[in-house]
């Protein structure tokens, strides 16, 4: 770990009053949501509603960083270029949601706890070689 890089990805994320942009959606939200709106709940709808977002006009110079899902950080848009490079291309600091989902908790009805302890460095990894530059874990 290099944590020189790490401070100074944390000071872009921070810097000139911009924000987070959570783009994290989870593919079951994702599809509540556009199911109440009627819209096809395809990988290809998520890939076009998210493109849409990605290339907003101008959105560097309000985001500095952007959470993504796993599904999200690998597609691309309808012309072939990553998504990742359209966000860095923006000055945007890609970044991954890591944790699987919230799921009940045995033993005790009504509470949560985060999975995806298992093969997270693994994850990490593959993360950090496609681009990711921070990630975010739910508790």
């Amino acid at each position: 770990m290099n944590t020189q890089n790490l401070i100074d990805i944390t000071k872009k994320l921070v810097a000139d009053d911009k924000g987070l942009l959570a783009m994290d959606e989870s593919t079951p939200t994702c599809d509540k949501r556009f199911a109440k709106l009627g819209i096809p709940q395809t990988e290809e709808a998520r890939r076009a509603y998210r493109e849409l977002i990605v290339t907003t006009p101008g959105l560097g110079e309000s985001i500095s960083g952007v959470i993504l899902y796993d599904e999200t950080i690998r597609q691309q848009k309808k012309d072939g270029t990553p998504f990742l490079k359209v966000i860095a291309d923006a000055g945007i600091i890609p970044g991954i949601k890591v944790d699987a989902g919230a799921k009940a908790m045995a033993g005790y009805p009504g509470e949560k706890i985060t999975e995806g302890l298992d093969g997270l460095r693994d994850r990490l990894k593959a993360y950090a070689q496609m681009g990711a530059r921070f990630a975010k874990w739910r508790l």
